[in-house]
């Protein structure tokens, strides 16, 4: 990567990362362990799986497959110049990060030098893509997996059924009543402005900056919007193997 940060400096904002995604995602460990669980059954007979977290970020997802699966290959893919350093710094011996824009340019073929995927999985990224673009994206991943393997997205997505919705809710509510882990001590604009006020960070911020990387908005399709969207890319068999609240894990196997 071109512009590195040392573990000492990284380690923290990595932390401060997991504790703030606490806010965002009910469930979020039982979550990762699902995904892991999906990714683990679909490689069993796999010497050396070939796995992709799409919008990776620093690797919280990334670096759970790379740990639960020793012998796995793991590739991270980001276009935030700072996450991936943060990531590099902290996982970067046990996961391959790869800068790459997804949905946008040839983005995959970063992911097919070393043949087909086993894998890819997602966590909470591929809901800020546009509908057009999300399609595209579940299209190409189709055609980078070998037959059996999985596309995996795990996502705080929401129902079509308002009543169904306002349940969902109540019962992410309910779990965060009664959860046990302390609340973090900032939020999305906490972190990124305290990011920004950081002197060793500078070349990636104008780098970011550079690249328009301010957070999109999330393009409101639902569960099954998500999975009729797999349908279309061509997968056969799709549904959802977990959820909680708005908190899914959708998976899609290719015939």
């Amino acid at each position: 990567m071109e512009h590195r940060l040392n573990p000492q400096t990284a380690a923290p904002w990595v932390d401060r990362w997991e504790s703030r995604q606490k806010l965002y995602a009910t469930a979020r460990e039982e979550r990762f362990d699902v995904v892991v669980d999906v990714v683990s059954h679909t490689v069993r007979h796999e010497a050396r799986p070939l796995v992709a977290d799409l919008g990776c970020g620093p690797g919280s997802l990334a670096v759970r497959l790379a740990t639960a699966l020793p012998h796995a290959r793991v590739v991270a893919v980001d276009h935030d110049p700072l996450l991936l350093a943060l990531g590099d710094a902290c996982h970067g011996t046990g996961l391959a990060f790869v800068d790459a824009r997804i949905g946008t340019g040839p983005w995959q073929e970063r992911l097919t030098a070393d043949g087909p995927l086993d894998a890819v999985v997602s966590a909470t990224a591929l809901h800020y893509l546009e509908p057009e673009a999300l399609s595209s994206v579940y299209e190409r991943v189709h055609d980078l997996l070998r037959p059996g393997g999985v596309l995996v997205n795990a996502d705080h997505l929401f129902q079509d059924d308002a009543p169904v919705r306002e349940l969902a809710a109540a019962v992410g509510r309910g779990h965060e009543r009664r959860s046990k882990e302390p609340a973090a001590d900032e939020d999305w604009n906490g972190w990124w402005a305290a990011a920004r006020a950081c002197r060793e960070f500078g070349e990636l911020l104008a780098e970011r900056r550079r690249r328009a990387l301010d957070p999109g908005s999330d393009n409101g399709l639902s569960a099954q919007q998500h999975m009729e969207l797999m349908r279309k890319a061509g997968f056969r068999a799709v549904g959802t193997v977990w959820q909680y609240g708005h908190s899914c894990v959708l998976a899609a196997v290719r015939s």
